[in-house]
C-alpha cells in the first residue's frame, strides 16, 4: 500500500485539473458561417499539484498496550532472579532510579545505592534517619526524616543537600508527581507541597497506622493503612474515591504499573496483590507459595514493566516482569 501510494505521486492521475472554456465574441458570425469557422474557442488546462496525505496504518502507532483496556485478569507476574542483599536493618522505602540502579534505605538509618544486579555501590552521604524516599528527577531525590520533621532535597551526582524544608511534623511516607510532594504526616494528613516547601493542598485522611507508604498519581494519593488492613485512594479534596480490604492482612508498599492499577506489597500474608485503577478488582500476583517471605518494599520501571521487592528484614532483592498476558492494539 505504502509503495502504491509513493508511485501516485510521479502519475498525472494524481494531480487536480480544473478545465475552462472561454467563448469567443465572434460567436453569431461563425454561427452564420460555419463554413468558415476555424475554432469555438480557448480550452486552457490548469494544473494544481494535490499533496498526498502518505499516512497509513501501518504508519501510526501500531502495537501500542491501551491503559484503558487492560484486563487484571490477565496480569501475571514473574521472578527473574532473587539477590542476596543482607542489609544490617529492616527496611522502610525502595525505589528504580531512572538509571535502572535502585534505592533501599534502612528503617530511619542509612540508604543504600545498588546496582541494577543488587551489588552495594555506596552509602549516600547523608545524615541517618531517613525514611522514605522519591526520584524527581535524574539526579535529585527527596528523603523524609521523621524525628526531626524535615524532607531533604539531595543531589546524586554532587552528593550535596541542595535544600532542606522543616515540617516539624513526623513525616513519612513521599512521592512526587507534576512537580510537587505528597508527603504522610503523622497518621491524619497528607500534604501537598511545592520544591520550595510551600504548602498547595492539605488532605485530611483517617488511618490506623501512621502514613508509611502513599503514591501520588493523577492528583489521586493512594496509601496504604498497616494496621485498619486497607489501601485508600483520595482526592485532592480529601473525598475517598475508594479504599480496598479485601483479604489484605497488612499491606505496606505501593507503586503502580504501567496502567495505573496498583500493586500492593502485604507482607504478612507473604503476597503481593494488584488493585484495579478504580478499586473494584484484584489479583494475587505472587503468593507464599512463591518462597517471597514478608515482601515489604516494592518499586516499578514503567519503561520496562520490571521492578524489585525487597522483604522486611532487606535480606534479599527479588526482580520481576509484569506482563499483561493479552493487550489490545490500537491502529
Amino acid at each position: 500500500m505504502s509503495r502504491y501510494v509513493k508511485d501516485l505521486e510521479n502519475d498525472d492521475r494524481a494531480k487536480k485539473f480544473d478545465i475552462k472554456m472561454r467563448q469567443n465574441n465572434e460567436i453569431k458570425k461563425i454561427l452564420s458561417n460555419l463554413g468558415s469557422i476555424e475554432y469555438l474557442g480557448e480550452i486552457m488546462v490548469v494544473k494544481i499539484e494535490i499533496a498526498l496525505n502518505r499516512e497509513t496504518s501501518v504508519s501510526r502507532k501500531a502495537q501500542v498496550q491501551s491503559r484503558e483496556q487492560s484486563n487484571i485478569n490477565n496480569m501475571t507476574m514473574n521472578i527473574e532472579i532473587k539477590i542476596d542483599i543482607n542489609m544490617k536493618k529492616y527496611s522502610s522505602d525502595m525505589i528504580c532510579l531512572i538509571d535502572e540502579r535502585v534505592v533501599v534505605v534502612e528503617w530511619c538509618d542509612k540508604i543504600n545505592l545498588l546496582n541494577s544486579d543488587g551489588k552495594l555501590q555506596q552509602q549516600l552521604p547523608i545524615p541517618d534517619g531517613a525514611y522514605c524516599i522519591t526520584q524527581i528527577n535524574q539526579n535529585t531525590i527527596a528523603i523524609t526524616y521523621p524525628k526531626t520533621g524535615h524532607i531533604q532535597i539531595f543531589n546524586m551526582e554532587n552528593e550535596t543537600v541542595t535544600k532542606v524544608i522543616t515540617l516539624d511534623i513526623p513525616c513519612y511516607g513521599l512521592s512526587f508527581s507534576n512537580n510537587s510532594l505528597a508527603v504522610g504526616l503523622r497518621d491524619d494528613e497528607i500534604r501537598i507541597i511545592d520544591l520550595e516547601g510551600n504548602t498547595l493542598n492539605s488532605i485530611q485522611v483517617q488511618s490506623k497506622s501512621a502514613l508509611f507508604n502513599l503514591v501520588y498519581s493523577n492528583d489521586r494519593v493512594i496509601y496504604s493503612d498497616e494496621v485498619g488492613k486497607a489501601v485508600y485512594c483520595v482526592d485532592g479534596s480529601g473525598k475517598q474515591i475508594w479504599q480496598y480490604t479485601q483479604d489484605l492482612t497488612g499491606p505496606r508498599g505501593l507503586c503502580i504499573d504501567t496502567y495505573g492499577n496498583i500493586i500492593v506489597a502485604d507482607g504478612r500474608s507473604d503476597r503481593i496483590i494488584e488493585i484495579s485503577k478504580d478499586g473494584q478488582n484484584s489479583k494475587v500476583l505472587i503468593c507464599e507459595e512463591d518462597e517471597l517471605k514478608c515482601p515489604w518494599c516494592i518499586c516499578f520501571k514503567q519503561n520496562e514493566n520490571s521492578g524489585f521487592i525487597c522483604n522486611i528484614n532487606a535480606t534479599y532483592l527479588a526482580k520481576f516482569i509484569l506482563s499483561s498476558g493479552k493487550f489490545s492494539m490500537i491502529f
